[in-house]
């Protein structure tokens, strides 16, 4: 079993290698702030979280480290505090972007807008 989770660990913090690999591409590629905010978002849940998850497996996995558990526990609580931090960022970020008008934005249907309309 040790050996399955540290080989888990092992892929996972590969997987988050790339994610971060597709995130800075897409911060570089894509055309306006808001395509950017979501690759930025991509880079953040798939290269912080998937390799924070990854390195717990790998620390339950590892017979040799001393104080695994608190090395997993702590790669997991920090993981589900990115999770949890990171799109709400990332939403109030292109909220006050929106409400400000700072960004040259021209969509075919602007549901914000539509909802200050009505108010």
């Amino acid at each position: 079993m040790s050996e399955v989770l540290f080989y888990l660990g092992a892929i996972m913090i590969a997987i988050g290698g790339i994610c971060d690999l597709f995130g800075a591409i897409g911060l570089l590629r894509f055309p306006n702030f808001y395509v950017r905010l979501h690759a930025a978002t991509v880079g953040t849940i798939g290269g912080a979280v998937v390799p924070l998850f990854g390195v717990g497996f790998l620390a339950l996995g590892s017979n040799f480290l001393p104080h695994k558990y608190a090395i997993a526990g702590a790669s997991f609580v920090t993981g589900i505090i990115v999770l949890l931090a990171a799109p709400a960022g990332a939403h109030a970020l292109a909220y006050a972007a929106h409400k400000a008008k700072l960004v040259q934005w021209n969509p075919k249907c602007d549901h914000l807008t539509e909802v200050k309309k009505h108010d």
